[in-house]
């Protein structure tokens, strides 16, 4: 499947998400006469990359458009004024593409009829090209289209099939909304640090530091988490006193545990 200037790849919400992307596909090499943009009202910055990139750029959907691709990046609260005036240019095989969190592919199917629909939870760290997308199809999506799915959301970072629907909530959880915990860690860290007396210029420089450069440690290294973890824990040593109190019983944990189970509880409930 191949997107031309004739039959294009609609983006619908070009916030941070939909942003993200589209700074992907551009690295990418996608012909950007072959990208139209649905945003009422994007931001000057986004505006000005439009417009650098000659992207065609719409207030609404169009009925002179016929997308091969329409991916809706627009928050789950927002879907219901959203689909209606995408259905006269959705076609029996235009591929519809949702990254909204909780909405099920039935949501896409009965707005829109039999059409192929991937439903995809990816995460802010695609602003970074350090993404990580989870996606699942319905039956009517070809392995063309498949194929075109995985090329588009490989440029913001990793993407992984899952073979049922219901594990999207956990996902949600997991990837889409734990960004924000480790964003919350490099917070609370930071907070300790200047409880335990440093300068908060200098907390705040090694709690950032230390989350990102760990990140990327995982990241680069064969070893689990685990195998890292333990990698720098001495027996008897200040991290073996710290991870004392962070793995006991009601440590981080059981936090973690709500956490996510709350988060995917919530995903159910947009959905």
């Amino acid at each position: 499947m191949k997107l031309t200037k004739t039959s294009p790849l609609l983006l619908v919400g070009a916030g941070k998400m939909g942003g993200a992307m589209l700074s992907g596909w551009i690295e990418q090499g996608i012909d950007p006469a072959a990208i139209v943009v649905c945003d009422p009202r994007p931001c000057d910055e986004m505006a000005a990359l439009l417009a650098a990139k000659g992207i065609r750029h719409i207030a609404a959907a169009s009925g002179d458009l016929t997308p091969g691709v329409v991916l809706i990046a627009v928050k789950p609260q927002m879907m219901a004024d959203v689909l209606g005036p995408l259905k006269p240019i959705v076609g029996a095989q235009t591929l519809v593409v949702s990254i909204a969190a909780g909405k099920a592919i039935a949501t896409f199917e009965a707005a829109f009829g039999a059409v192929p629909v991937v439903r995809a939870m990816p995460n802010t760290p695609a602003q970074v090209a350090r993404g990580m997308t989870a996606l699942f199809a319905n039956p009517a999506v070809s392995a063309d289209q498949k194929h075109l799915v995985e090329e588009l959301l490989s440029g913001i970072g990793a993407v992984a099939w899952l073979d049922d629907e219901g594990e999207m909530d956990a996902v949600t959880a997991v990837s889409g909304s734990g960004p924000a915990y480790v964003f919350l860690l490099a917070e609370c860290l930071a907070q300790a640090g200047r409880k335990a007396g440093l300068p908060a210029d200098l907390a705040d420089t090694l709690a950032r530091q230390t989350v990102a450069g760990a990140g990327e440690l995982l990241y680069r290294s064969d070893l689990d988490a685990g195998t890292l973890r333990k990698n720098v824990t001495s027996p008897g040593g200040t991290t073996a006193a710290a991870l004392s109190v962070l793995m006991a019983d009601d440590g981080f944990q059981p936090l973690l545990d709500a956490a996510v189970k709350a988060a995917a509880e919530r995903s159910r409930e947009l959905g």
